[in-house]
């Protein structure tokens, strides 16, 4: 197995996020699944868009987020996503290459368009999140190289990007890539109605060992393994991935890896402003700990400081110096 040039390559939604702060009344009247990812055509995307208030665009995408997160931590990143030939597509590629991550994935032309999240941010802090997806889910395994994949130490993976065909077939893909270059593969749940609709796929691959390190939220876990008891549902994932990472937001997370289970506290936030990207950031210090070899528990806290950071204020992406922060918090 040759030295890794990369230490995390990450498949994902490559999509421009579109904040804004609104009242509770707001969700109501627009009829929005408070609190959850609902995926949206571009008409009503449009809108949403023409009902917001007065909103922020910034580069998003879980994955993406997460990259953003362990770049800003000194790990070497690229990202393989789908954009259009077009102003979005264009900004999301700046964006990504001004955080040093590279990211080389040949625009496409025609439509649709660049995908972009409307996000609705009521004032206890909750983003609400509504996705067109638009270019990004004609990602083919095509478009893949495959030895930058396997020029990658750990092959990060979304969930939210398994639902449309094209590019379900290409993570498989990458997979199979990853797996013969001996590499670690690294999965995030994202929603639990991804589970809902892919559940079966996504057992079966813990099942058949294809997933090395999985992420998910306690809701997702619960709507993976059908155990309202979290505890019960850590049980039943633990014994067959090498890592299970389970986080559950202010009471803190849970890793468990070949027997060994580490616990962390939240950071302590003095005001939640924004949760989007709180998972994707915990992910970012958890795997910016496990890629240098650091224990369990180190890992964890990494996570909780990097997801404490980015909930302290609006976009999913950090935007203090996460590796100070970090050297005088552990």
């Amino acid at each position: 197995m040759t030295a890794p040039r990369y230490d995390v390559i990450a498949i994902g939604n490559a999509v421009v996020d579109v904040i804004a702060s609104c009242t509770d009344e707001l969700i109501e009247d627009l009829g929005l699944n408070r609190g959850g990812m609902t995926l949206i055509d571009e008409a009503r995307a449009t809108e949403l868009y023409d009902a917001m208030p007065p909103a922020r665009e910034l580069s998003g995408g879980s994955a993406a987020n997460t990259l953003a997160g362990l770049s800003t931590l000194g790990l070497q990143c690229a990202f393989i996503g789908q954009v259009a030939d077009d102003q979005l597509g264009e900004v999301f590629r700046h964006d990504m290459r001004a955080t040093g991550i590279d990211f080389d994935t040949p625009a496409r032309s025609g439509e649709p368009a660049t995908g972009r999240v409307m996000i609705f941010v009521t004032p206890d802090g909750e983003r609400t999140m509504n996705t067109f997806l638009g270019a990004g889910q004609f990602l083919p395994a095509s478009a893949l190289d495959e030895d930058l994949i396997a020029s990658g130490a750990i092959l990060y993976l979304e969930g939210y990007l398994w639902d449309p065909e094209e590019p379900r077939r290409a993570m498989r893909r990458a997979i199979e890539v990853a797996r013969a270059a001996g590499r670690t593969i690294a999965f995030t749940a994202s929603e639990s109605f991804v589970i809902e609709r892919h559940g079966d796929d996504f057992r079966a691959m813990i099942d058949e060992g294809l997933i090395d390190i999985l992420f998910v939220n306690e809701h997702e876990l619960a709507t993976l393994t059908g155990e309202s008891d979290f505890d019960t549902g850590v049980n039943a994932v633990a014994g067959k991935v090498p890592v299970l990472v389970a986080t559950r937001s202010e009471k803190g997370a849970i890793a468990v890896a070949n027997g060994e289970r580490a616990e962390t506290e939240a950071d302590p936030v003095a005001k939640v402003v924004d949760t989007t990207g709180a998972g994707d950031q915990f992910a970012a210090g958890f795997l910016s700990g496990h890629a240098r070899g650091e224990p369990l528990g180190m890992c964890l806290r990494r996570g909780a400081i990097a997801a404490a950071e980015v909930i302290s204020h609006y976009g999913p992406r950090p935007e203090a110096q996460l590796t100070k922060l970090m050297a005088e918090k552990l």
